[in-house]
This record gives structure tokens, sequence and C-alpha cells, in this order.
């Protein structure tokens, strides 16, 4: 009876293993969820710009290094939509204080690195869902950029 047991919950695990292994891959857009009220709830506090590799961006005056982030969340209970926009608010936070601990006062350049692997779009990010958790990680590079500021026309630093 015993081995019984041991077998049909060792069959029962490995049945569900693939459940646990989904990895399903998204695209979303970056600017979306910057401009979300989960954004400013999860402290992007607009202080930082994020530029994706390929989109315009005002003139760079100077570049503090590049930097990669790897978060990922519990992804139980959430859709996977859900998952990769809370994982991607978490890892634009860690970009959002490395910029500020660097003088800077945007990211850009920013690509998805999930596995070592980029991704690069000029309006979405890459991210993994899997049964459990969600992933995403980004590669950038911290700089300061010129802007406008349009009502007095003046170019601040």
């Amino acid at each position: 009876m015993k081995r019984f047991l041991t077998t049909g919950v060792t069959c029962l695990l490995l049945a569900a293993a693939p459940a646990f292994a989904a990895d399903t891959r998204l695209e979303l857009p970056l600017q979306e969820l910057i401009d979300s009220p989960e954004a400013k709830a999860a402290g992007i506090d607009g202080s930082v710009r994020f530029y994706l590799a390929g989109q315009k961006t005002p003139a760079v005056v100077s570049r503090f290094g590049e930097d990669v982030t790897n978060k990922k969340t519990n992804g139980v209970g959430k859709s996977d939509a859900t998952s990769c926009r809370w994982v991607a608010l978490s890892a634009l936070k860690a970009l959002q204080e490395g910029a500020k601990d660097r003088g800077a006062n945007a990211v850009i350049d920013i690509v998805s690195y999930f596995k070592k692997k980029e991704f690069r779009s000029a309006t979405n990010y890459e991210c993994h869902a899997g049964g459990i958790m969600s992933g995403v990680a980004f590669k950038a590079t911290y700089a300061k950029v010129k802007e406008l500021d349009a009502a007095k026309g003046l170019v601040w630093l």
C-alpha cells in the first residue's frame, strides 16, 4: 500500500510539472505602464525618464554606465499581464533608484534582457510568465539628458 501511494504521488507530481514550468512570452507597451496609476502607486515619480532602445531621446549630455535588472514576482492567482506589469514596475523602480544614485535624469537604450537574450523594441518590453513566477529583465544606460520646458521655452540639464 505504501509503495502504491508513493508511486501515485510521484505520478501526480510529474504530471503537474509542465503546468508549473509554463513559460508564456508577452510583449507589453512600456509607456502605457509608466503612465498608469499603478506606476505612481509603485513609486515611479517622473523624476527619471525612461527610453527604450530605438525610441527618440532628448540630447544626451552625459552617460553614467550600464546596468541590468532581473526581477521576479509571484504569478499565482494573477493573470499573466497583471503579474508582468507588476514585475516590470519593480524593474523600473530599481532603474529609477539607480539613476538617482548616479545623478542621472534618464534611463536610455532600455532593452529586455531575459536569460541574457536581448529583445529590442521602441514601444514594448518583454516579460515571461510562468505558472508560479513572472520575470522581467532590463539592460539599460543611465544618462543625463537635456529637457525642454515648453511652457517657458527653456532647456535645462
